[in-house]
C-alpha cells in the first residue's frame, strides 16, 4: 500500500504547480515588464480589490468551521492584518488612489467585471463549505507570492514612476505577513494529509485555487487588453465596466 509521500516530498511537489501561479498569465507580465497603460493598471488593482476585500471573510470561514483553537488563535491573525487601522486593506485603497481612483470607486466594486467577481466568489464559496484543513489548503498559492511582491517593489519605481511609492506599502506588507502564513498553512497540510489519497485531493484543491487566480486574469485581459468588456458587442449597452 502507498502511504503517500513523506512531507518533503510533498512539499516539493505541491512547489512544483509554481508553473499555474499568474505570475506567468500574459496580463501579469505585461504588467511586469512595464507595458501597462494606466487605464490597464487601474483596472487590475480595481478588481483586484475585490479579492483582498474578500480574503477577511475567507479567513473568518475557515475559522467557522471549527478548527482547533490553537489554529484559531494563528488564523485570526490573518484578519487582523488585514481589517486593522492601517492594515492591508487600507494600504490597497491607498493604492488605488495612487493610481487615480477614488476609495468610492474601489469599495462600490463598479469596476468589477463578472467574471472576476464570479471567480472570487467561487473560492469565497468554496471556503465556506469545504472542512477546514480543505480551505488551508486552498490558501497554499500564497507560497508563490513573495517573488511576485519583490518583483513589483524591484521594478514599479523604475517603470510607473507615476505612482507614489509610498503606495506600495501593501506589497511591503505582504513580504513580512506572507511568510508567517505560509509556515502555518503548510505544516497544517503536511501533518493532515499523510495519505496518498489525502494528498491527490490537496493537488486539486490547490490547483482550483490556481484557476480562480489565473481566470481573474482571463477577464480583465479580455476586458482591458482586447477591449471586449462584457456587453462589448451589445449596441446601446448601458453596462460600462471600462474606466474612462
Amino acid at each position: 500500500m502507498n502511504n503517500g509521500y513523506s512531507k518533503k516530498e510533498f512539499e516539493m511537489k505541491l512547489r512544483e504547480m509554481e508553473y499555474m501561479y499568474h505570475l506567468y498569465h500574459p496580463f501579469q507580465q505585461k504588467m511586469n515588464s512595464g507595458n501597462f497603460t494606466k487605464r490597464q493598471m487601474q483596472g487590475w488593482v480595481a478588481n483586484r480589490f475585490y479579492y483582498q476585500y474578500t480574503i477577511p471573510t475567507k479567513d473568518l470561514a475557515i475559522i467557522s468551521n471549527n478548527p482547533p483553537i490553537e489554529h484559531r488563535r494563528l488564523w485570526i491573525q490573518r484578519v487582523k492584518t488585514h481589517i486593522k487601522p492601517n492594515g492591508a486593506l487600507d494600504a490597497w485603497l491607498d493604492l488605488g488612489v495612487a493610481v487615480g481612483l477614488s476609495k468610492d470607486d474601489l469599495l462600490s466594486f463598479k469596476y468589477v467585471l463578472p467574471g472576476v467577481k464570479f471567480a472570487i466568489d467561487a473560492y469565497l464559496n468554496y471556503t465556506k463549505r469545504s472542512g477546514w484543513e480543505e480551505s488551508v489548503a486552498s490558501s497554499l498559492s500564497e507560497m508563490f507570492a513573495i517573488k511576485l511582491h519583490k518583483l513589483r517593489l524591484d521594478t514599479w519605481p523604475l517603470l510607473y514612476p507615476w505612482i507614489d511609492e509610498n503606495a506600495l506599502l501593501y506589497f511591503k506588507k505582504r513580504l513580512n505577513d506572507t511568510p508567517k502564513d505560509n509556515i502555518h498553512a503548510l505544516d497544517i497540510v503536511l501533518n493532515h494529509f499523510n495519505t496518498y489519497e489525502l494528498q491527490k485531493e490537496v493537488f486539486k484543491i490547490l490547483k482550483f485555487k490556481l484557476d480562480v487566480l489565473w481566470t481573474m486574469l482571463d477577464y480583465m485581459y479580455l476586458a482591458y487588453e482586447l477591449n471586449k468588456e462584457p456587453y462589448f458587442n451589445i449596441k446601446n449597452s448601458n453596462t460600462k465596466y471600462l474606466i474612462e
